[in-house]
């Protein structure tokens, strides 16, 4: 499984975007990563992994508007009685 995990600077050139834009989701904890550094007090070295991914994107995805809630006014029926 290790080995389909991708990195940062993989996946923003997947998506067309910069590396820190992904590093920014990693840090807010919005993407899920793992550290495959040695050391936790040195500089991080993250891991993706694919169910990981799938989540953050299925959760960013557009969903269509809800229909909006028509109310039809109520038409007045004229008696014809009430003329100036």
């Amino acid at each position: 499984m290790i080995d389909r995990a991708t990195t940062p600077n993989a996946l923003a050139k997947q998506l067309g975007i910069r590396p820190q834009k992904v590093l920014g989701w990693i840090a807010r904890g919005e993407l899920r990563a793992i550290n495959m550094a040695e050391t936790t007090a040195g500089r991080p070295r993250w891991k993706i992994l694919p169910e990981d991914l799938e989540r953050f994107l299925d959760s960013r995805a557009a969903t269509p508007p809800p229909p909006p809630n028509r109310r039809r006014r109520r038409r007045v029926v004229s008696t014809g009685t009430d003329r100036y």
